[in-house]
């Protein structure tokens, strides 16, 4: 059994044993570690410093490539984040005045940041979500732009590392 390939349509829940994604092409791997993260730099770390010897090494390996993203490399991932997961968790919101509020607070974030509001809510129940996205929106439109810039690299290394964990088994299938 082969890794996906990139023009396949695989949900972003599809696991991958680690040994698998060890062994995978190059650009395979590459383009599976972009549904984590949409820096390509970031991707391109992690599959050049395969083989990664147990899942914690490869969640080790991925915040430190966070860690060293550039502002360009942020930039591109936020990009891919605004198209790719537009308020990721919408079909949960519920009421129309909640979603209502967090359009307009997501709304508000750019036009002062110019760039999309990140949130990662990890940990929380999915009855929880929505008010830690509005509560960060209001507690962080209250930051100056550098301050914000370094809130939002630390919350694009958390979701990535949320992501490549649910994406990354420790085993190998029967």
């Amino acid at each position: 059994m082969s890794l996906p390939t990139p023009s396949q349509s695989q949900p972003r829940t599809q696991r991958i044993p680690l040994d698998r994604l060890n062994t995978a092409a190059v650009t395979t791997v590459e383009s599976l570690l972009l549904r984590c993260c949409g820096s390509r730099r970031w991707a391109r770390r992690l599959a050049a410093h395969r083989p990664y010897p147990d899942r914690e090494a490869l969640l080790a390996a991925a915040d430190e490539a966070s860690y060293d993203l550039t502002s360009a490399d942020l930039r591109e991932a936020l990009i891919c984040e605004s198209a790719a997961h537009p308020l990721e968790g919408e079909p949960q919101l519920g009421v129309l005045a909640a979603h209502t509020a967090l359009r307009a607070a997501h709304g508000a974030y750019e036009r002062k940041f110019g760039h999309a509001f990140l949130c990662c809510v990890d940990g929380f129940a999915v009855q929880e979500r929505l008010d830690q996205v509005l509560a960060g929106i209001r507690l962080r439109l209250e930051n100056d732009a550098d301050e914000e810039w370094a809130v939002t690299a630390e919350e694009l290394r958390r979701l990535a590392r949320g992501r490549l964990g649910r994406l990354v088994t420790s085993d190998s299938p029967p």
